[in-house]
């Protein structure tokens, strides 16, 4: 059978853990750390809220999370081996759950969360409507979901540097680093290029209010290397 696009993921990505924050900086030129910031920003909690990081792999934006804003978080990752190595940075506290679970069933009761974040989840939802309906069932009302993706740099000398750099730097740097981290390089162009072909930022946004979000936005980043897109709860 062939494989879907969560087992796809999990393949790939569950053995660079202790590796995965320091390559991911340099291989998106410092702007991994920047998109997560942004990510983050999106939401407005507090010290009395929870909020859910879906796809939370290391542990990245839970940390940035839980600094910027105090709140508790529950980070959800399908990979044992990405939440071992979230456990190993995140350290002792009492303010971060880690729960193994795939996106498209959340193990939470409706309206159990006071803000989500996703970050590189998109193009590996199986279902995107779907899996974007099961965002918003865990979401109370009136709380913000905040997602994360790359995308494809819409201007043309934008778009050309972004080619030369999936087509040739990443698998390159990527054989020079490891086996795991050349596969990464090898798949990632043509990922990013058939989600970007399949959902374009405005049928994201229009899909976003089709699974139960309102006043949706989406902003580009980096030329468009990266989008971010949010919305309420209805």
């Amino acid at each position: 059978m062939a494989q879907t696009r969560t087992e796809l993921a999990r393949g790939l990505f569950a053995p660079l853990g202790p590796t995965y924050d320091r390559y991911a900086t340099l291989l998106s030129f410092a702007q991994d750390p920047r998109w997560r910031r942004f990510l983050v920003s999106r939401l407005r909690v507090g010290a009395d809220d929870t909020v859910v990081d879906v796809a939370c792999g290391t542990g990245a934006v839970v940390r940035e999370l839980v600094r910027r804003t105090g709140c508790s978080a529950v980070g959800v990752d399908q990979s044992p081996e990405m939440l071992a190595e979230a456990r190993r940075r995140l350290g002792e506290t009492t303010r971060v759950r880690l729960v193994e679970a795939t996106a498209e069933q959340l193990p939470f009761e409706d309206a159990s969360f006071d803000g989500l974040t996703a970050a590189y989840l998109l193009r590996y939802l199986d279902d995107l409507p779907a899996g974007l309906s099961e965002l918003a069932r865990v979401l109370r009302p009136g709380a913000t979901a905040a997602l994360l993706d790359f995308g494809v740099p819409p201007g043309p000398l934008p778009r050309a540097a972004w080619n030369l750099w999936v087509d040739v730097g990443l698998p390159t740097l990527g054989r020079a680093i490891s086996p795991g981290w050349h596969e990464v390089g090898r798949f990632l162009g043509g990922s990013i290029r058939e989600f970007d072909d399949r959902w374009t930022v405005r049928r994201l946004v229009d899909a976003l209010g089709e699974a139960g979000f309102e006043d949706v936005r989406a902003r580009r980043l980096s030329l468009g290397g990266c989008t971010v897109l949010w919305g309420r709860r209805a």
